[in-house]
């Protein structure tokens, strides 16, 4: 079992770049807001409950992908919420069942991240939408988080979606599904 592990702040292009690899390998896409907005329609952002069932749901979900053999791909937004013994678990859990975690760090200037903030596609989810939000995140280091094991970094600015699934296929050796080959063109980050 594989996971790439693609994390990266706010409006990097995780999500959008996770469909790019999805499309290249067929490997599975498990994104962060699909524990996120389950979640907040019950519980608030942050809280004990929220932080919780979080993780449990995350973790139980590459325990079983791992027994599986499935191959996944994760997209993370590391933040001051989540304990940052989550790694070491979430690395404990694939590896118990012989698999192994991928890690793709997305980088990308603050005024870029800025400007994608409010792009309509962010709304299909709960995805942060406010840059003055986002200012605030970071002024309190809400956004802060222990660094993440090496792996590949990709500067989500510089690369297309499409450059940047085949960049983490060739680094990490990941097959490419043969039908992959029609694709011509992925649209831009927003």
């Amino acid at each position: 079992m594989k996971l790439i592990f693609i994390h990266g702040p706010a409006a990097a292009g995780k999500l959008t770049i996770g469909r790019a690899l999805q499309e290249l390998t067929g490997f599975r896409l498990f994104h962060n807001h699909l524990v996120v907005d389950t979640l907040l329609s019950v519980f608030q952002f942050g809280t004990a409950p929220f932080v919780r069932l979080r993780e449990q749901m995350w973790l139980s979900v590459f325990r079983e992908a791992a027994r599986e053999s499935e191959l996944l791909i994760f997209t993370f937004n590391p933040e001051a919420t989540v304990d940052p013994g989550f790694i070491e678990r979430a690395l404990a859990a694939v590896g118990e069942a012989g698999g192994v975690i991928h890690f793709v760090e997305l980088v990308c200037p603050v005024e870029e991240l800025e400007r994608r903030m409010d792009d309509p596609s962010r709304a299909q989810f709960h995805k942060l939408r406010s840059v003055e939000t986002f200012r605030k995140i970071r002024q309190t280091n809400a956004d802060r988080y222990p660094r993440l094991p090496a792996g590949l970094r990709i500067d989500s600015s510089a690369n297309s979606p499409l450059e940047s699934a085949r960049a983490i296929c060739e680094h990490f050796n990941l097959p490419i599904a043969p039908e992959s080959n029609r694709i011509e063109h992925y649209p831009p980050i927003p």
